[in-house]
């Protein structure tokens, strides 16, 4: 079938030319057009259920929202993991389903669960979070002022940007974050409500729904139909004010007479924000999954301006704190960078070796086209450009013309040796390009074959680091298809029209070129030399590998290189129950450390959390964003320095991170750091006391930085308790009690008001000064039928300590200690983390520590890889097998994997790299990449044999042979990779790097060590043969 391929090119040479430019056509449309991302869709099929439960404490929201929602969840289709956070008066459910779930199904599923919990009346709906991803944090968008307050700043936020942003296409979430939300507060007043003799009953009543419109239905008079409405609703406060409490023989009182009618911010303060040390409000949008980054970043930029010209005019928009789109454009710029800088390599070595513009071009050509259809068919696939298909089509650029050399080579050959014949002798020259493609065609097809087979390895990989690293694999074999197909089809075609036309060709045709020539004059004599030495040769290449295999061992190991994001995460954590005021005072503390540093662009804070915000803190809680551009230092150095100075701030725990690796992290383990190591177990002091002696025992681990322990106890509480029988003396319902605590330190919302169209809520809440300290507390007044009665003379108020929040795991409740790491490999961490922890530590029964993080996924896909490579390796053996049709010869090729191994595992330790997944993935492409030049010179030595050389004679011929084209190959290949292996903390190249620097030292060895062993021990195996 191959033979009938390239006599179908050649004999329709016309349309497979035109054919070929239709396609690099369409794939130039394609490109442009086809959306852009940073990496491929990584998220679980997660669900994330929040329910704001106001004024409720950690314990009180466990039990009666996070629970029931719990329950509900687990046991339900393809639930893999129930995991949440029970904080104040905030429940957050993270449903985890299996990796092949259909989120929709998932979110569907979710939604018939919740339907079934019943929750109290005083515990709000419970909500399902917007469909994004752990990377889909498009932009934070930053506003300040001068004149203008936060209030308006916020409102602003609320009710301009946010609704305005929502309506773009593409846009999940806009989350905004500091100000002081409006709204219309009644602010009742004690001492003035007993001098008007006023219940609180009656103030609740008065004030409820006091500005909601009457419906006045229909009426029909004079043959026309009139709508009858009753406009109650006003947004004037002293409207609000005039409203009648009571009115009786003792009097009118209105509002105003017993409580102020204000405009203020929402109460209680969850969070606020600022920029570069200044309050702000800041406007976290969140994109769709699918949706391409960057035009919708550019769009959002555009509808930011004209926006701003509608706002006063000291309001200022920053749109540079976080943006993704940023990242993306480095990262695909440095990879663009990378093929280019490949391709040019190409080139040069194809030029350099074959001296003639022409076969340069007819092999070059295979570069582009190829590229172009990989191109179409994965966007017919469904993948996106991003860093991982554009990193395999980058990683495969070198093997892209390999097909094309082999074929032009031979094509190039077998003419000069058609022309070296008289005239009369000479074939049609369609027919010796048809026989020379014809002879490398099953090499071409086999290798082909083979290096596709070496990479199903990575089909098996499930998880996250399945979504990450398939694309590429699909990639790199798409990219390879294409160059085989090319190779058959157009190379042939080109062939025919560009070396066969003048005498200057002809007299190019007859001589080989001067690079070619010296080389396998010095290669001949070298190989000579080794056929005598045969035994010294294999055993100095023997201890090599030995040496190679014991260093193996020595090798760090991690699950993915690090990110070079240009930007940084840093989490600062007080203790708990310090107010938000005092954490917002350290938070700028920090931010004014953190922006003296050099590199520093700019800083964003978030303290506390967003009003239904998945990703919640408490408000002892910072995060800072910290884009950075390096200079004349390394970003390691920058965090270090960094971390030094944060640590010098007084009772903070401080985490560095990235925005993407922090995500993912928090994905595999629930925490937001390399390590995770929980404790689970039912009572949260004996936690924190199991937590506490863990963390000072791992404390000393080389390499260990961040260590921080989950404050979930020791926050101060205010515990209300009724005494039952004083509230029957004096005639207190418990309705009553509950009411007059609720309504006056935390408020209840009695109606809205209606600006613009837009809804603020009217809260009825006691004045500051009635609510605002301990002794007010005490002093709240209860009505009775004998008169008001001071809270503190019917219920106990004692202070304790309470947790802060509590983590729950598949039912169970949690403790975390994380950590990062810094100089030292991921795995060796943890192993001396596990055993200092069996060493120190002393479990009680029922309580067990389990480990979390990147090395989980790490030692999973690790044993994957294993085991899928001993199967590709079996597939190769067959498919050498099936060619040969030699098992002895099957063997030989394949000692190209031990000779690509010493140099992979060498480069590997000279370079101070880890093993990791993207390295694992290097060596196991190396089994089908290195054995191309071992088919080449055993089925030449084959053709030989088959032609009556002799044993000697035919080693010498076939390997001189097949010089040019395993050095142009192993050279194209090498040499397109060390853009990608040099380049590695660029943005965009962390991922390849590693798996570039393994394959590039692999080739390097099994080329010069393949052209050596390989006929060496050919030759010994065939010794007994009859010279």
């Amino acid at each position: 079938m191959l033979n009938k391929i390239i006599h179908w090119s050649l004999i329709n040479r016309l349309s497979v030319v035109i054919l070929s430019a239709i396609i690099l056509v369409a794939g130039c449309i394609v490109l442009v057009r086809t959306e852009v991302d940073i990496f491929p869709d990584l998220n679980a099929p997660t669900v994330t259920v929040m329910t704001e439960a106001p004024g409720m404490a950690p314990e009180e929201v466990e039990t009666i929202v996070t629970f029931p929602i719990e329950t509900a969840m687990n046991g339900a289709t393809g639930v893999r993991r129930v995991r949440s956070a029970s904080s104040t008066g905030f429940s957050v459910v993270n449903v985890e389903f299996d990796w092949s779930t259909d989120i929709y199904v998932a979110r569907q599923t979710v939604a018939e669960r919740l339907a079934l919990v019943e929750l109290p009346a005083n515990v709000a709906e419970p909500v399902m979070g917007p469909q994004s991803s752990i990377l889909g944090e498009t932009m934070i968008i930053g506003l300040t002022a001068d004149t203008t307050s936060m209030l308006d700043l916020r409102t602003i936020a609320d009710r301009v940007i946010a609704p305005q942003l929502l309506a773009m296409g593409g846009v999940a979430q806009v989350s905004v974050m500091g100000g002081d939300a409006r709204e219309f507060q009644i602010q009742f007043d004690p001492v003035r409500m007993k001098a008007y003799e006023v219940s609180l009953d009656e103030m609740t009543a008065a004030v409820d729904g006091l500005n909601d419109n009457a419906r006045g239905g229909i009426i029909y008079d004079y043959g026309n139909e009139y709508l009858v409405k009753g406009e109650i609703n006003t947004n004037s406060v002293d409207e609000l004010g005039s409203a009648v409490v009571r009115s009786d023989e003792r009097g009118i009182v209105t509002v105003a007479d017993v409580a102020d009618v204000v405009i203020g911010g929402a109460l209680p303060r969850l969070g606020v924000a600022s920029v570069d040390a200044k309050p702000a409000v800041l406007v976290t949008v969140t994109k769709q999954p699918g949706v391409g980054t960057i035009n919708l970043t550019e769009k959002i930029e555009e509808r930011l301006a004209e926006i701003k010209s509608t706002l006063p005019a000291d309001v200022v928009i920053s749109s540079d704190i976080f943006r993704q789109s940023e990242f993306i454009d480095n990262a695909i710029s440095n990879l663009q960078e990378a093929l280019l800088e490949g391709a040019l390599f190409v080139i040069i070595v194809l030029f350099f070796f074959l001296m003639n513009v022409r076969t340069t071009v007819v092999s070059v050509i295979a570069l582009p086209l190829s590229i172009l259809i990989t191109v179409l068919i994965l966007h017919f696939m469904g993948y996106t450009i991003n860093t991982m298909s554009l990193g395999g089509i980058a990683i495969a650029i070198g093997s892209l013309v390999d097909d094309a050399i082999v074929d032009v080579e031979n094509v190039y050959k077998r003419l000069r040796e058609n022309r070296r014949l008289p005239r009369g002798e000479r074939r049609p020259v369609l027919k010796v390009i048809y026989e020379a493609s014809a002879e490398v065609r099953m090499p071409i097809f086999n290798s082909s074959l083979i290096i596709i087979a070496s990479f199903m390895p990575l089909f098996f990989l499930h998880g996250m680091e399945g979504r990450l690293l398939i694309p590429l694999g699909v990639a790199f074999i798409v990219a390879l298809v294409a160059s085989t197909v090319v190779a058959l089809t157009l190379t042939p075609v080109l062939c025919s029209y560009l070396l066969t036309s003048d005498k200057k060709e002809e007299s190019e045709l007859s001589r080989d070129p001067w690079a070619t020539r010296h080389l396998r004059k010095s290669y001949l004599a070298a190989l000579g030399w080794t056929l005598k030495h045969t035994r010294a040769v294999l055993i100095s290449v023997g201890v090599l590998f030995a040496v190679a295999v014991g260093l193996f061992f020595t090798l760090g190991r991690s699950f993915l290189p690090m990110f070079n994001e240009g930007s940084l995460t840093v989490n600062i954590a007080t203790l708990p129950g310090v107010s938000l005021e005092e954490s917002d005072r350290i938070g700028r503390i920090a931010e004014e450390i953190v922006m003296s540093v050099p590199e520093v662009k700019t800083v964003s804070r978030k303290t506390g959390r967003a009003e239904l915000a998945e990703h919640s803190f408490g408000s002892n809680v910072s995060e800072l964003d910290v884009p950075y551009e390096l200079k004349d230092r390394t970003r390691n150095e920058m965090v270090r320095e960094i971390r030094s100075r944060l640590t010098e701030l007084p009772g903070v725990n401080v985490e560095i991170g990235q925005p993407i690796s922090h995500r993912i992290d928090a994905m595999l383990s629930g925490t937001e750091a390399n390590i995770a190591i929980k404790i689970f177990g039912d009572d949260l002091s004996k936690l924190y006391r199991l937590g506490t002696e863990l963390k000072e025992a791992v404390k000393g681990v080389p390499g260990l930085v961040d260590v921080t322990l989950e404050q979930q106890v020791e926050r101060p509480e205010l515990v209300i308790k009724p005494r039952r029988e004083l509230l029957a003396r004096y005639g207190i319902t418990m309705g009553q009690f509950s009411r007059a605590i609720s309504t006056t330190i935390s408020g209840t919302r009695v109606s809205q008001v209606y600006e613009g169209g837009l809804p603020y809520d009217i809260v009825l809440i006691a004045n500051p000064g009635s609510r605002s300290t301990l002794d007010a507390i005490d002093d709240i007044m209860l009505d009775s039928p004998s008169g008001k009665v001071p809270l503190s003379a019917v219920a106990e108020i004692s202070s304790k300590a309470g947790p802060n929040t509590i983590n729950r795991e598949n039912v169970k409740r949690r403790l975390v200690i994380s950590a990062n790491v810094d100089g030292r490999d991921l795995r060796g961490v943890v192993e001396d983390i596990r055993h200092r922890v069996d060493e120190k530590l002393q479990l009680p029964p029922n309580y067990y520590i389990t480990y979390g993080g990147q090395f989980e996924s790490e030692a999973e896909a690790s044993r994957t890889l294993l085991l899928t490579s001993l199967c590709a390796l079996l597939v190769v053996l067959m498919l050498l097998y099936g060619q040969f049709r030699n098992w002895t010869e099957s063997l030989v090729i394949l000692l190209n994997i031990p000779l690509a191994m010493i140099g992979a595992v060498f480069i590997l330790v000279f370079t101070g790299g880890e093993l990791n997944i993207p390295a694992i993935i290097g060596f196991i492409s190396l089994l089908g990449i290195t054995t191309r030049n071992g088919m080449l010179l055993i089925s030449r030595y084959n053709s030989l044999k088959a032609e009556g050389e002799d044993l000697d004679r035919r080693v010498m011929h076939g390997s001189g042979d097949r010089l040019l084209p395993i050095v142009m190959t192993a050279l194209t290949s090498a040499l397109a990779l060390i853009p990608l292996a040099i380049n590695g903390d660029k943005t965009g190249n962390e991922i390849q790097s590693p798996l570039a620097t393994v394959i590039l030292g692999g080739l390097v060895t099994s080329t010069i060590l393949n052209v050596f062993v390989i006929p060496a021990v050919y030759r010994l195996i065939n010794r007994k043969e009859k010279k």
